[in-house]
């Protein structure tokens, strides 16, 4: 899993039949600490009703198929979570 912001959202008039109905967001990976990755950004389908702007978890590879609920999904990226907070302890 990682976290990450959603930047953008994709419109794509003609897609695979197990995507019909999906949204799909363009996400920026982030730190642990909220602070922009430099990662690139990658395109996740959305599971949770996440909008432009809001911190989310996303997971990847098998575990995105899981989460849409149905292995035969053609995705690699899953939108599982919206973050209210992050809190990191950095106490020695």
């Amino acid at each position: 899993m990682l976290i990450a912001r959603i930047i953008g959202t994709v419109v794509a008039t003609r897609k695979h039949e197990q995507l019909v109905g999906r949204t799909i967001q363009i996400v920026q990976p982030l730190e642990a600490k909220g602070d922009v990755s430099k990662d690139d950004p990658f395109v996740a389908i959305d599971a949770v009703g996440a909008g432009v702007g809001e911190t989310v978890i996303v997971v990847r590879g098998s575990g995105a198929r899981k989460a849409a609920d149905n292995d035969q999904c053609p995705v690699d990226a899953t939108i599982i979570g919206i973050v209210d907070n992050i809190d990191i302890d950095e106490g020695k």
